[in-house]
C-alpha cells in the first residue's frame, strides 16, 4: 500500500506519540524506529537506501505512514516517491530536544547496545547517525543541525502538503490536516525522557531480548491509548 502520511521530524519529538495517534486514527500501521528494532530484517534494506538504491515498496511494505528515524532522514526521497502523501513535521524546543537525546537515543548506553548487534552498526551509521558523526554530543552543533533541518523541510515542502505540528496540540489540527473526525480519547502521550530512561535501567541486558523488550512496550503504549 502506499504511504499516506510521512512524519518528517527528527526523533525524541512525540514521533511514538504520532505514531500511536495515526494508528488510532486508522492510517496505520505506523512505521517507526521501534518497528525496524522490533524486525531487524530490513535494515539492509535502509542500508541499499543511504547508498542511493530504495526499495520504498519493501521497505514499507504492509505500512500505510510512517514517522521517526529512519524515515525522516529520507524526507526529499519520500516526498518524491508518495507524491500524494501528507507530512508531518513534529517540532519541540530545540535545547529540551538536544537534552533529550543525550538522555536516551543518543546516550553512551544506547550506543553501546547497539554496537553490541553488530547487523544494526551499518544501519545506525548510514541513517541514524550519518547527519551527526563525531558531534552527537557537540550542544551547539547539534541544536543548529535540529533547526536546520527543521527549516530545510519548511523550504522544501509545499505548504498544503505539511503540517508543522507538536504533539502537546493534541488531536484537533493533526485530525483536521488529515481530513479525519477527532477521537473522544485523550491523545497518546507516550514516551517521554523519564519513561525511556526507565526502561533502559531496568531493561534486558542481553541484546538479544532487547527486540522482545520493544514489542511489549510497545503493546503496553497501545493498551494505553
Amino acid at each position: 500500500m502506499p504511504l499516506k502520511v510521512i512524519g518528517v521530524g527528527l526523533g525524541r519529538t512525540g514521533t511514538l506519540s504520532l505514531k500511536l495517534a495515526l494508528e488510532q486514527l486508522g492510517l496505520g500501521p505506523c512505521y517507526h524506529m521501534a518497528e525496524l528494532m522490533m524486525n531487524p530484517a530490513r535494515a539492509p534494506l535502509w542500508v541499499a537506501a543511504a547508498d542511493g538504491k530504495p526499495d520504498w515498496e519493501a521497505i514499507f511494505e504492509g505500512y500505510a505512514s510512517t514517522t521517526d528515524y529512519p524515515a525522516c532522514d529520507f524526507w526529499r526521497e519520500l516526498a518524491r516517491a508518495y507524491p500524494k502523501a501528507k507530512l508531518i513535521l513534529t517540532l519541540r524546543d530545540p535545547a529540551k530536544w538536544f537534552e533529550s537525546t543525550q538522555a536516551t537515543v543518543f546516550s553512551d548506553g544506547m550506543t553501546a547496545m547497539i554496537k553490541s548487534q553488530a547487523a544494526l552498526v551499518p544501519f545506525f551509521e548510514k541513517t541514524v547517525w550519518k547527519a551527526f558523526g563525531d558531534r552527537i554530543h557537540d550542544r551547539a552543533f547539534m541544536i543548529d543541525a535540529f533547526q536546520r533541518h527543521n527549516e530545510a523541510v519548511k523550504a522544501g515542502i509545499a505548504k498544503e502538503r505539511l503540517l508543522v505540528y507538536e504533539v502537546s496540540e493534541g488531536w484537533e489540527p493533526l485530525c483536521e490536516f488529515l481530513g479525519v473526525d477527532a477521537p473522544s480519547t485523550p491523545f497518546p502521550k507516550v514516551n517521554s525522557r523519564e519513561e525511556m530512561q526507565a526502561r533502559m535501567a531496568a531493561g534486558p541486558k542481553d541484546p538479544s531480548k532487547m527486540r522482545e523488550e520493544i514489542e511489549q512496550h510497545i503493546k503496553d503504549m497501545r493498551s494505553k491509548r
